[in-house]
């Protein structure tokens, strides 16, 4: 590792060295606020420079987010056949200019800075001379605080190698909780930001999904990995984590996803001050919702008797008629049989049977029947 970032080591180290040469003008050499506010120049150095890759990001990002129907399809057309199903991805990412690594550029770019970093203040935290720093510096950087924490010592550092560096160790562990608590908040937010306002809700995708699970995830990992890395790395991360969020506050409000919140809310602001060309018939049509929507008749409030009584009424009524008909019904029944009863009473008394016609003459029975 060490020959293979070895340049960097010499690269990182040589910008915290002028930056604290340009720092010790105002503070005291041997402060943490020289060298802490080196480490944060640092920061803000390389994400300058690392601006044309987040501007990549983003289109890449966007990019994707509006494949992933597609990409979806593809998936389920060619689900049996993984190579006809990587090529036509391929096709895909070729047809739309599309790279899929080119949203993680900015993070694989500062990767090699942060392990650098590491490395660097790893080598002062054993009292070991790096790049250009040298025995003078060595001793003036193992002697910087930030706010009673040694920049190069860890959460699970023994209390003998805290103490040989002028701290304790509850400073120094409360330090880096709160440090980690911080970069995992910024970090929670910059993800509930990005979900919540920059994506376009009129598209369900996987993204989404994946974006939701990583606001969870991340912070859970800062946690596990910040207890084992020095507080001077602890400051660079945090810093990286506060310029992203505000630089995804900058995006968000000046160049939003279309057909996010964030968008819809940069068109408002837009027309209330008169800088959104917009074709006429669409505002005409947007005025005619809007009138018919202030004309609509609000139903008007009722106390809860009213209301019971509203909603009683028919229930009561609809009831009432339900219980008349089964009894206007028996008793239509009771009437016909009590009648029918009366006609076979009458018919037994004229000596006839039940149910058989009597009026009118009978006729004559047959000669071979007498």
């Amino acid at each position: 590792m060490d020959t293979i970032l070895g340049p960097l080591y010499y690269a990182v180290s040589w910008i915290i060295v002028q930056f604290h040469s340009l720092y010790s003008l105002v503070f005291d050499k041997n402060s943490g606020w020289a060298w802490g506010l080196s480490i944060v120049s640092l920061v803000v150095l390389i994400r300058i420079c690392l601006i044309p890759l987040f501007v990549k990001q983003i289109k890449a990002t966007r990019n994707m987010q509006a494949l992933q129907p597609k990409m979806k399809a593809i998936q389920e057309r060619y689900k049996s056949d993984k190579q006809r199903q990587s090529e036509e991805m391929m096709k895909l990412y070729k047809e739309t200019g599309t790279n899929p690594l080119s949203s993680c550029l900015p993070i694989l770019a500062q990767s090699p800075f942060f392990i650098s970093l590491y490395q660097v203040l790893n080598h002062i935290a054993q009292g070991k001379t790096v790049g250009f720093i040298n025995e003078e510096l060595l001793a003036s950087a193992r002697q910087a605080h930030i706010f009673g924490a040694p920049l190069s010592v860890k959460f699970l550092d023994s209390a003998s190698k805290v103490e040989s560096l002028g701290a304790t160790v509850t400073d120094v562990r409360v330090v880096t909780i709160i440090m980690i608590v911080l970069m995992s908040l910024s970090q929670f937010y910059t993800q509930r930001q990005l979900m919540t306002k920059n994506v376009d809700l009129s598209v369900k995708t996987p993204f989404m999904q994946q974006q939701k699970m990583m606001m969870y995830v991340f912070p859970v990992i800062f946690a596990v990995i910040g207890i084992n890395v020095p507080v001077g790395v602890l400051l660079y991360w945090l810093t990286t984590n506060v310029w992203t969020m505000g630089q995804q506050m900058f995006v968000i409000r000046r160049n939003p996803t279309p057909g996010s919140l964030a968008f819809n809310q940069r068109q408002e602001r837009l027309r209330a001050a008169g800088k959104l060309k917009e074709d006429p018939a669409e505002v005409e049509a947007r005025k005619a919702v809007e009138a018919a929507r202030a004309k609509r008749q609000q139903p008007k409030r009722q106390t809860k008797a009213k209301r019971q009584v509203a909603g009683t009424t028919p229930a009561a009524t609809a009831s009432t008629a339900a219980e008349e008909k089964p009894s206007l019904e028996k008793k239509q029944g009771e009437t016909g049989t009590d009648a029918k009863a009366a006609g076979d009473t009458k018919d037994a008394k004229a000596g006839g049977k039940p149910g058989q016609r009597k009026s009118g003459p009978q006729r004559p029975k047959h000669p071979s029947k007498k």
